[in-house]
């Protein structure tokens, strides 16, 4: 008699985004969500909230998806207010920005991922009217050429770039990192780039726990520098901000569960516990241009 395998709970690392989205649905339903966000209660239904509650912890690290979308969209809507033209959002998933912020019409967004996550989020909201202009690039990061081309056609096109990749980095090699950084500097108009950093004992721990579904989908969380925002000094860009997770998250009211067991250690070895914050420092960071000049000196 033949055996029949447990269906993997992740297919591919686009499901990843069916994850998030459901994260976000979760903190919409809320009577005190911190922000709304309809388009991923509907895109997570079914699937989304499967994978949420089959994945080891699924459900209990949704606070750091809830507290990097509320760091990311004031981040997003603070430098649209200062002038940014275009926002190109690298892995752009499920994401819902476009729809959902107070955004000017005339902002540029423009959204890249693999094709097939694209046709389907496009199918998925063809009624609905995004609040700027949204233009949808169907590509693979990994080639090279092709990222390259894209970047030098958006450089020539605009002015003030903010450059997302929310939830991306942490999946790709170093070396991969290194060269989607180089490529972005290339372009001058590429001011700012802001996304999530993870730590390499968030790696370890992300890989041990969800470390069995990662590898049936292919992937694993891979980007986690010892130097942080330093990794990206010698590639041209410096860290402008630096909002840590674990703060925020006391700040807006969503941490995670067990807390009471950091605040204890804070009481009784409080240089203990600050070692073991200073491991687990991730955050949302957003670089910006290193001038050239500055560059040269200090090379």
């Amino acid at each position: 008699m033949g055996t029949t395998s447990e269906p993997r709970v992740l297919r591919s690392v686009s499901d990843t985004a069916l994850l998030v989205a459901y994260h976000r649905a979760m903190e919409t339903k809320r009577p005190d969500a911190l922000f709304r966000d309809d388009f991923a209660v509907r895109l997570s239904q079914g699937r989304g909230e499967q994978i949420a509650r089959k994945l080891p912890r699924g459900r209990a690290l949704a606070w750091t998806t809830i507290v990097r979308t509320v760091l990311l969209d004031a981040i997003v809507l603070r430098l649209v207010g200062q002038g940014v033209d275009t926002v190109v959002n690298l892995a752009a998933g499920l994401d819902a920005r476009p729809y959902r912020l107070p955004l000017p019409p005339l902002l540029r967004w423009v959204e890249v991922d693999l094709p097939d996550l694209l046709g389907e989020k496009s199918d998925a909201l063809a009624a609905d009217k995004p609040v700027c202009r949204l233009d949808r690039v169907p590509l693979d990061l990994a080639d090279a050429a092709k990222r390259r081309e894209l970047f030098a056609r958006i450089g020539a096109e605009t002015r003030n770039v903010l450059i997302m990749s929310e939830g991306l980095l942490v999946y790709l090699p170093p070396a991969l990192v290194g060269e989607l950084a180089d490529d972005l500097h290339a372009q001058s108009s590429f001011r700012h780039w802001a996304f999530d950093l993870a730590t390499p004992i968030i790696k370890r721990r992300i890989n041990r726990w969800q470390g069995r579904q990662l590898k049936q989908a292919q992937t694993q969380y891979q980007f986690a520098p010892e130097e942080g925002t330093k990794f990206f000094v010698p590639h041209r860009w410096r860290e402008a901000e630096f909002h840590e997770l674990f703060e925020n998250s006391i700040r807006i009211n969503r941490t995670m569960g067990g807390m009471w067991i950091f605040h204890l250690m804070n009481r009784l070895a409080p240089e203990r516990a600050a070692r073991m914050a200073e491991k687990w420092r991730a955050g949302i960071v957003l670089l910006e241009r290193t001038p050239l000049a500055e560059y040269s000196r200090n090379r």
